[in-house]
């Protein structure tokens, strides 16, 4: 059987197996959505947010791209942001980078072309303002391993800066935005940074 069907089939089980054990489950998200958090993560296929975070269907609006960039000029991302923040209200927005990242091991090879070339320059503006820090790591895999937590910190400092942001921290205390790292090692999220309206 191949993938494809493999996956039509077994929603059908997870179907049955979810009206089951709660009749009304899929009716109460057909009414709404109210979510708790904004997630900017990787599309790295080993990071399924809501398993690692131990939350339901419904608690995480997510947005995933490579490398888990907030690009000013991305329109995708501004406008999740956008309706998460404005719309949804979303108390918290985390952006998750995850250790041993293909796109941020890619910016620093500079092997890529096309689209993927042009979107991966955004982390290499980034190795270039850290260079010397880089620079001074034992070898490369130490480099890469630090540069995803540059670039988790550069996508949160791209986020408090944002009109969005600005707009809903001059109405509340909220959003508080969160940069996590993710182990794909070890599985344990650790957090980088934490920022809100009072800074």
């Amino acid at each position: 059987m191949n993938p494809a069907a493999r996956m039509l089939l077994e929603n059908k089980s997870w179907v049955q197996e979810k009206l089951a054990q709660d009749p009304g489950y899929f009716q109460r998200f057909a009414n709404g959505q109210r979510p708790e958090s904004l997630w900017i993560g990787c599309s790295d296929s080993r990071i399924p947010p809501n398993e690692i975070t131990v939350t339901s269907a419904g608690e995480l609006f997510i947005h995933r791209n490579i490398a888990n960039l907030v690009i000013a000029d991305d329109v995708n991302v501004q406008s999740v942001l956008q309706y998460a923040v404005m719309v949804l209200q979303v108390p918290h927005v985390i952006v998750c980078g995850h250790h041993g990242c293909g796109g941020v091991r890619a910016a620093m090879a500079r092997e890529t072309t096309g689209p993927l070339d042009v979107w991966l320059e955004h982390i290499r503006v980034e190795a270039g303002r850290h260079a010397d820090e880089l620079a001074a790591l034992p070898d490369q895999e130490a480099r890469w391993h630090r540069l995803v937590e540059i670039n988790v910190r550069a996508q949160i400092e791209q986020l408090a800066g944002s009109e969005i942001i600005r707009k809903a921290w001059a109405l509340g205390p909220r959003p508080r935005l969160h940069g996590w790292v993710y182990g794909l090692d070890d599985g344990v999220l650790h957090e980088l940074v934490t920022v809100g309206p009072e800074a």
